[in-house]
């Protein structure tokens, strides 16, 4: 046995795993997991979620559900954002913080309100890569003795759905009337008569959900998917849509370096209505004095795109990184994300990046990249 197939074999698979053999999907390493990069064809997939519909396999995302007395209260404690003003049916992307200030993880709380007797309930998704650190980080943070922590990332299916016709497909099979979830909207539902979680969100830029089931009912909801004309979608075309929607992507645009304020994600800190939490004193500080760097959007002309890792020079010098970059295939050009000093982050502001070892012109410009007519604002 080579050490690659031993590598291969060490990854895990989610319950979809097969429905990618069948389809004849290349296949990746991602944050432990063998998963399809692409299907058809990462633009056919691209220009299907931005025109039509797109589904992904996105299981291998972790998957946590908490449920006690003042689950919310102790949160708040872990995050910037203030996890109060959550009504039920309502989630918050935002951000595990260390005492730095740096991310730990971006991720999204799902708040399923508050039964008779006090009990508040709730789901979090995170990041594939970081799912056992989050896990322990989350859990060093909260009283074990008055809050019930699930771990269902192994155990559940989740599948996104995004394009501009993709809740009218997804319609079709769903019980429950989904025209009046809003964005980051969520409810519990039934799906072929089995419990269904589905939340109006996604990592694309366009309208569509992500549906957390059970895995036989997820291989049975994939084909029906399929089968109504939804086109299967690897990670290829989910890095490149994201991108044009300016959407970080842990582990390149944020890490435990990089500060919210940093990455562009102030609108996640709420200073002025919570108190303490993790990392609450370099983010008053950064609000006070500012930031000495900038995430920023670039866009290059021609061909040349600016790949993750290359260097971005101000009058032939050094001065920052690009942290992903890729050719928009909806615009035409190429696009990219990297952190520069906040002297040199202004729109229009003309640097350049070397590629290959040389240098290109290059812009800074508004993110982000690309703005979906058809998406929902919450």
């Amino acid at each position: 046995m080579t050490n690659q197939e031993s590598n291969t074999e060490s990854l895990g698979r989610t319950p979809l795993y097969s429905t990618g053999v069948e389809l004849k999907a290349r296949f990746t390493s991602f944050g432990g997991w063998e998963m399809p990069v692409q299907y058809s064809g990462i633009t056919q997939e691209h220009q299907a979620v931005r025109n039509t519909a797109g589904m992904f396999d996105i299981s291998h995302m972790g998957k946590f559900t908490l449920q006690g007395k003042n689950v919310i209260s102790q949160l708040q404690n872990l995050v910037p954002s203030d996890l109060s003003r959550l009504q039920t049916g309502q989630a918050q992307y935002t951000v595990l913080l260390n005492p730095q200030g740096g991310i730990i993880d971006d991720i999204i709380i799902y708040y399923q309100g508050t039964d008779n007797a006090g009990i508040e309930k709730l789901v979090i998704i995170v990041n594939a890569a970081t799912t056992d650190k989050d896990k322990s980080w989350i859990l060093k943070h909260l009283d074990t003795d008055t809050i019930e922590f699930q771990d269902l990332s192994r155990d559940k299916v989740l599948i996104a759905v995004q394009g501009p016709t993709a809740t009218k497909q997804l319609q079709s099979l769903v019980t429950a009337d989904l025209s009046p979830i809003k964005a980051f909207g969520h409810l519990e539902t039934t799906i072929f008569g089995e419990p269904a979680f589905l939340a109006r969100t996604g990592y694309t830029g366009e309208d569509g959900f992500e549906v957390m089931v059970d895995p036989e009912v997820g291989i049975k909801l994939w084909q029906s998917l399929y089968n109504i004309g939804i086109v299967p979608c690897g990670l290829g075309c989910r890095d490149t849509l994201r991108l044009e929607a300016a959407m970080a992507l842990y582990g390149q645009d944020i890490d435990d370096t990089t500060t919210p304020l940093e990455a562009g994600l102030g609108w996640l800190v709420h200073l002025d209505t919570k108190g303490n939490f993790i990392g609450r004193t370099v983010l008053e500080q950064q609000k006070t004095e500012g930031v000495q760097r900038k995430l920023v959007g670039l866009q290059t002309q021609a061909r040349n795109i600016a790949r993750h890792g290359y260097p971005v020079l101000s009058s032939g010098q050094v001065v920052g990184e690009v942290s992903s970059g890729t050719l928009s295939l909806t615009l035409g050009y190429p696009i990219a994300l990297a952190y520069v000093p906040t002297q040199l982050a202004t729109v229009k502001q003309q640097l350049e990046v070397e590629i290959r070892g040389k240098a290109y012109p290059t812009i800074v410009v508004k993110r982000p990249f690309y703005r979906s007519k058809n998406r929902l604002t919450n």
